[in-house]
């Protein structure tokens, strides 16, 4: 058995790791794959040609540098898929449930904001899903949920830059600042129990260290939307909403992206 170690730049969330993952499943003789996100590092177990993962992992664009390669016994594999199965369904339900929460008060309240958090969330389920869905499936099939979901994260977007354009040309009245910070109190309460169940897991698995890191990058979101009803409060303008609701629609649409090139 051989080890062979990258560092991928570019490697910073979960689609990157699952467009990987995708990627190397067409290549024979790979035992086993081990991420570390935050290092950028992955190591690939195998027995065959080291010269043929590293020209599928160039072909991703995501800045692979050859690291090392030695022989080594096999990585070992965890056995615990059924209890990081259950952990995904929870998060996922908790995301799906502040998306529907999210995108109600939303509207009522006429927050972009809002809205726009709630289509994060939404992205979320959809990943969750897509990895659960997914999982034993053939490559030509994870491959065709990736691109059905990639797309329509895409149109939600496009929608939504759409109607900050319509607010920005003075349509709409300004948000609810109120229901805007107490419906993000509660998404954020919501997403640090996805945090919680997460690192309780106490999982080395990839695809559990990329959860935890895409949970805590909607910590962040949630502050921004918290921040922007305070703005709308202190300003009673609708520009620090329209704001951040760009904002977060701009990393729905990255996402969207990123989705969208696992299907290819």
């Amino acid at each position: 058995m051989i080890k062979t170690t990258f560092h991928i730049s570019k490697m910073d969330c979960p689609s990157e790791e699952r467009m990987i993952r995708m990627k190397l499943e067409e290549l024979n003789g790979i035992h086993s794959l081990q991420f570390d996100i935050p290092g950028r590092k992955l190591e690939v177990y195998h027995t065959d040609s080291g010269d043929k993962i590293y020209n599928a992992l160039d072909s991703l664009q995501l800045d692979t540098q050859f690291v090392s390669s030695e022989v080594t016994k096999p990585a070992s594999i965890s056995d615990d898929q059924h209890q990081e199965s259950r952990v995904l369904w929870q998060v996922l339900i908790i995301n799906f449930f502040f998306f529907a929460l999210e995108i109600i008060t939303g509207f009522i309240a006429g927050s972009i904001g809002l809205v726009a958090d709630s289509l994060d969330m939404l992205a979320d389920s959809m990943v969750y899903g897509l990895a659960l869905f997914a999982v034993g499936s053939q490559i030509s099939r994870k491959k065709k949920v990736a691109g059905i979901s990639g797309y329509f994260q895409l149109t939600l977007s496009i929608l939504g830059f759409a109607e900050v354009v319509r607010r920005f040309l003075g349509h709409g009245e300004n948000p609810d600042f109120l229901m805007m910070i107490v419906i993000s109190l509660m998404a954020l309460a919501g997403n640090a129990s996805c945090l919680y169940l997460l690192q309780k897991s106490r999982s080395q698995e990839a695809h559990m260290k990329a959860s935890m890191i895409f949970t805590s990058n909607d910590v962040i979101v949630n502050l921004g939307v918290i921040a922007a009803g305070g703005l709308v409060y202190l300003t009673a303008s609708k520009v620090p909403d329209l704001i951040i609701g760009t904002i977060v629609f701009i990393l729905v649409a990255t996402g969207a992206y990123r989705i969208l090139q696992l299907s290819k």
